[in-house]
């Protein structure tokens, strides 16, 4: 595979073509963006004088375009100045300048004529052997290349990305008949390694996979609301969370994505499919057509299933839309037994246990959900692929499902549920009877790999490319040396081991605590290094402030400085360890998540990491070093009296607004990475294998921890100075309360090291000790105890 991915252009800036063009430009490549020229001038463009030569006229349609993806919530972009890595033309002018380019992606509207039209021009100016792919969804690949050159054939392909692109990590490859196989490698290799994707490859068939199973899905949850009677709000409730699927579960996805996108696909698919037993379930219902006809579409038309409105009381509520009476209904405050029951179980193979087990309507729902789904999976293999494995892959990272429709029905058992399913009249492949036959499972692990039944051969076989990532869930069994309730720590191999957090998010409370402890006293033993990266949803959502609400109301405040004491030396034990310490961390990484990060020797983020000390929004510092940190590099960063009151102004306003990163890249430029030490990956199923190697790495140069600093410089009343005052201001405008003025007081004695008369060096035991004296102070306050409060009972932080 010798392709080498400097440039790639984009042809069309529509709402997936601009956001794949982001993502490129989100790992440092330069995008070509282009799209059609207009046809006449608009109003403005009269105004000023303007031709249809003009550059401004030729590109507005694909100024316009971008901008508005620019302006997307959520960001598109790692980094808003990576929108400087795409170049904006036109079709017109521009088109020849993609011979500069080594793939060229077309993402224009889906009209065979005009993809073939535009093809045609491509192949005038595309180099020979750059890569050409589509976007399509709903044109058959193959058809695609007719009359096109060998060449062009020969590195064709279909990429169907998902939107958003950037956090959608689905990509699905296409090949043709003429594809070259070295070119479905590669992208499969480019798509993982590169642009982070779970790359599945499909058969050129209707919809390919992932949106044939999920419309499927989808559909049939509308035609069972209609034949059991459920409402909108009763059926999002049933089919979100719950059952593994994303918190916008069925209609909040309709809406978001937009309900003329989902008729369109269902209705292609009701209108090619030959050979599906289930075709009718593409029907799409009366009701459903008639919102299309009243511009019902969801968010892009302001209402759709759901409808956000002014109440009496002048605040936001959101309405649900009642299909029987075509009018809204206030939200209501549900109790399904079934539901309650169920959330109380940990794990989500025994939720949907408990929500099949039973002869209640709910129950009936689930039963006739997953019964149903089990038995078009089973169906559709060889049609879409002859793998299994993959149709999980596309469910969980196309559609954000937990966990994949035979991973699910593997927990159920086969000897169970297809009895059942065949009282329902459901009846799946001829080869699940075979499976059943021999007391075969979907999966199963050998030698920590994941494998999966190949139905041709009878026999399991290892999920391809698994062996190039290191799985904490297939080594669980085999590998771990020790374990509590809140944590685990596993032998990786070559002398490397691995703390893995397993608290309700992650939390940080004394198991985590005793767990770090317990994984520097094991390395110190036997190994050669640590690493801290864990599987769940988020890395870490800060400490249990439970736990601290609890210690604070009871007024045990010798023991509130103990444990915030413990967290502090726990802190110090990793960051002075005699061996290479790396934390790999993902998605959230708030509060003591940010603080464990801050003290490890590297960090190893995933790009996907959203990092920030986040206490003064619950009425406190960090005192976990976090503010110590902040301190510490604060002092590395000045350099001359003219920028040191400047770089002193931007760590406080960090730590002082709670910024959290919207991305890995955000979180260098406030100061929770190091410019210098810490990296990137952007594919999360090869994060731990690279800090393993980065470990390696360490200790292959001969590995020497730091000597804790004696002379950190400080401002003292210098920068309390600029605290004050800022904060004097900040009330006086009514932009912060009395007692948030009192919280930055607090968080400035720290950064400034106290009420020093004059710039001095001091250490980090003193820092220390100045943070979690301000916590205690705090948490003795009234204020601070009514923050905790509020924000326990609303959800919005963790109870223990």
């Amino acid at each position: 595979m010798n392709f080498k991915i400097k440039k790639v252009a984009v042809l069309g800036a529509g709402v997936m073509g601009a956001q794949i063009a982001c993502h490129f430009a989100n790992i440092g490549i330069q995008v070509l963006l282009l799209d059609i020229a207009p046809k006449e001038l608009d109003e403005k463009e009269i105004k000023l004088g303007l031709d249809m030569n003009h550059p401004q006229v030729k590109n507005r349609i694909t100024n316009q375009l971008f901008t508005r993806t620019l302006k997307l919530k959520p960001d598109p972009l790692y980094k808003k100045s990576f929108a400087k890595r795409i170049k904006l033309g036109n079709f017109d002018d521009d088109l020849p300048k993609i011979a500069d380019c080594d793939w060229v992606i077309e993402v224009v509207v889906e009209n065979l004529e005009i993809k073939k039209s535009l093809y045609e021009k491509i192949e005038l100016y595309r180099k020979t052997n750059s890569l050409i792919t589509t976007n399509t969804s709903g044109i058959p690949i193959q058809i695609l290349t007719q009359d096109r050159s060998e060449n062009f054939k020969q590195y064709f392909c279909g990429t169907h990305f998902f939107n958003p692109p950037r956090y959608l990590k689905l990509l699905e490859i296409i090949p043709t008949r003429e594809t070259k196989q070295e070119v479905v490698d590669f992208l499969n290799y480019y798509g993982e390694r590169f642009l982070g994707k779970s790359v599945v490859e499909c058969k050129d068939t209707p919809a390919f996979i992932a949106n044939r199973v999920g419309i499927y899905s989808m559909m049939s949850v509308v035609h069972l609301m209609e034949e059991m009677d459920f409402s909108v709000q009763e059926i999002d409730k049933l089919t979100g969370l719950i059952i593994g699927r994303p918190k916008s579960a069925t209609f909040r996805t309709c809406d978001v994505v937009g309900l003329d996108t989902l008729v369109f696909v269902a209705q292609n698919l009701q209108k090619v499919l030959i050979n599906d037993e289930s075709k009718s379930t593409f029907q799409v219902p009366e009701s459903i057509l008639k919102m299309m006809e009243l511009k019902w579409l969801g968010s892009k038309t302001k209402q759709g299933f759901y409808k956000k409105v002014k109440g009496e009381n002048g605040q936001s509520e959101i309405l649900s839309l009642n299909l029987d009476t075509f009018g809204y209904d206030a939200k209501q405050k549900l109790k399904i037994p079934e539901f309650e029951k169920a959330k109380a179980l940990p794990e989500l193979t025994m939720r949907i246990k408990s929500l099949i087990s039973g002869n209640s309507k709910v129950n009936l729902f689930y039963q006739k959900l997953f019964f149903g789904l089990f038995a078009y999976i089973s169906n559709r293999i060889p049609e879409i692929t002859d793998d299994l494995c993959k149709i999980d892959e596309a469910m969980s990272a196309g559609f954000a499902w937990e966990i994949g429709p035979f991973e699910i029905w593997d927990s159920l058992g086969l000897e169970k549920t297809v009895p059942q399913m065949e009282q329902l009249g459901l009846k799946p492949a001829k080869w699940i009877y075979e499976m059943m036959e021999n007391k075969t499972k979907f999966y199963q692990l050998k030698d920590g790999l994941s494998q999966f039944y190949d139905i041709d051969s009878k026999a399991h076989k290892t999920i391809p490319g698994s062996e190039q990532f290191i799985s904490l869930k297939n080594i669980r069994s085999s590998q771990t040396l020790w374990k509590n309730e809140g944590c685990s720590i596993l032998n990786l191999g070559d002398g490397i081991i691995n703390l893995e957090f397993h608290t309700k998010m992650n939390t940080i409370g004394s198991e985590i605590i005793q767990g770090i402890n317990k994984a520097i006293e094991l390395t110190e033993e036997s190994y050669r290094a640590l690493i801290i990266s864990n599987e769940g949803d988020n890395f870490s959502a800060g400490a249990n402030i439970g736990l601290v609400f609890m210690l604070a109301i009871e007024q045990e405040y010798e023991e509130l400085d103990m444990v915030v004491r413990t967290f502090q030396n726990t802190m110090l034990k990793l960051k002075y360890a005699s061996f290479p310490v790396i934390a790999a961390p993902h998605n959230m990484a708030l509060g003591g998540g940010c603080e464990i990060s801050m003290h490890c020797d590297k960090v190893i983020a995933h790009a996907e990491t959203y990092m920030g000390l986040v206490e003064l929004g619950v009425g406190v510092i960090p005192a976990g070093g976090g503010s110590k940190e902040f301190a510490l590099r604060l002092s590395k960063e000045i350099q001359t009296d003219d920028v040191r009151i400047n770089r002193f102004r931007d760590k406080f306003l960090t730590i002082g607004q709670a910024k959290v990163s919207s991305s890995a890249w955000e979180a260098f430029d406030l100061g929770y990475l190091r410019k210098d030490v810490d990296e990137i990956v952007v594919s999360k199923k090869h994060q731990l294998k690279y800090a393993k190697q980065a470990a390696l790495l360490m200790l292959e140069k001969g590995y020497i921890p730091p000597i804790p600093p004696k002379d950190i410089k400080v401002l003292g009343k210098e920068g309390l100075g600029l605290v004050y005052s800022g904060a004097d201001g900040m009330q006086v405008g009514n932009f912060i309360s009395e007692y948030d003025k009192h919280l930055s007081i607090e968080l400035g004695k720290v950064l400034s090291g106290g009420e020093l008369n004059e710039p001095s060096l001091v250490s980090e035991n003193y820092l220390l000790n100045l943070e979690r004296k301000a916590f205690v102070k705090l948490c003795q306050q009234k204020k601070t105890l009514e923050r905790m409060q509020s924000l326990l009972q609303k959800g919005k932080i963790l109870r223990n």
